[in-house]
């Protein structure tokens, strides 16, 4: 129970990498806060994890629901996070020439200025307490290349340069913060893909596992107070 009186707030957390993350902080005795907009599979995580989680279904795209959703998470844990994981995020796969503005902007909504959102909302009473860790999960999509990825790569480039310039802001403040890249890691997300049966993506079975992202984000946050680990790049061996 080493995360024993913390509180951890997952967003995307009804599943794959999200769901993974909180059953893994709940286990290590975190209170865990669900953020997602699938209502039925984030209750039925935390009726499963137990009293110690609760489900705050929201839509993170939507400013007028994370503030509400954020402030009563703030008023329940006491008026600040020990954890903040941003997690949630869209997969969108086509060519430039086949990627729309509206795809493009509601890509960089979910994966870039959601996140934003969340932690602009987390992270003053972090830093006036003087503790806390904020994780990003990032893609190996944040610093390689690979076509059909206009819109994705985009808004993980984005996602590792708002990290970037957070680790500098919070330096000597007592927050942490940890990037953490997986490579291909099977979740739901790939379904619409179906990997397996596409040419040029890599099966399931050679993909990283999200409890295998889930040990990442947990070691990163149990590390000693002055530890921080800036970045994790995952891949499978």
């Amino acid at each position: 129970m080493i995360l024993n009186g913390q509180t951890a707030l997952v967003t995307g957390a009804s599943r794959g990498i999200g769901r993974a993350v909180a059953s893994a902080l709940a286990l290590a005795g975190a209170r865990v806060y669900l953020v997602a907009r699938s209502r039925g599979p984030l209750e039925e995580l935390a009726a499963e994890l137990g009293t110690q989680v609760s489900a705050y279904p929201c839509d993170l795209t939507d400013a007028e629901q994370v503030q509400g959703t954020l402030a009563a998470v703030l008023h329940d844990a006491g008026g600040a996070l020990d954890v903040l994981v941003n997690n949630a995020g869209v997969f969108p796969l086509a060519p430039i020439t086949d990627t729309t503005p509206s795809v493009f902007e509601q890509t960089l909504s979910a994966n870039l200025t959601a996140p934003f959102r969340v932690l602009h909302g987390v992270l003053p009473s972090m830093r006036a307490r003087g503790r806390g860790h904020v994780v990003t999960i990032g893609s190996v999509a944040d610093r390689k290349i690979y076509s059909g990825n206009g819109a994705y790569s985009a808004s993980k480039f984005g996602a590792r340069a708002l990290h970037e310039v957070l680790r500098e802001e919070c330096a000597g403040s007592g927050v942490r913060t940890t990037l953490i890249s997986p490579a291909a890691t099977d979740t739901p997300i790939w379904d619409p893909v179906d990997p397996d049966n596409t040419p040029g993506f890599p099966p399931r079975s050679s993909m990283l596992r999200a409890a295998d992202v889930a040990d990442a984000v947990l070691w990163a946050v149990s590390r000693p107070a002055h530890v921080n680990i800036d970045e994790l790049r995952l891949s499978r061996s």
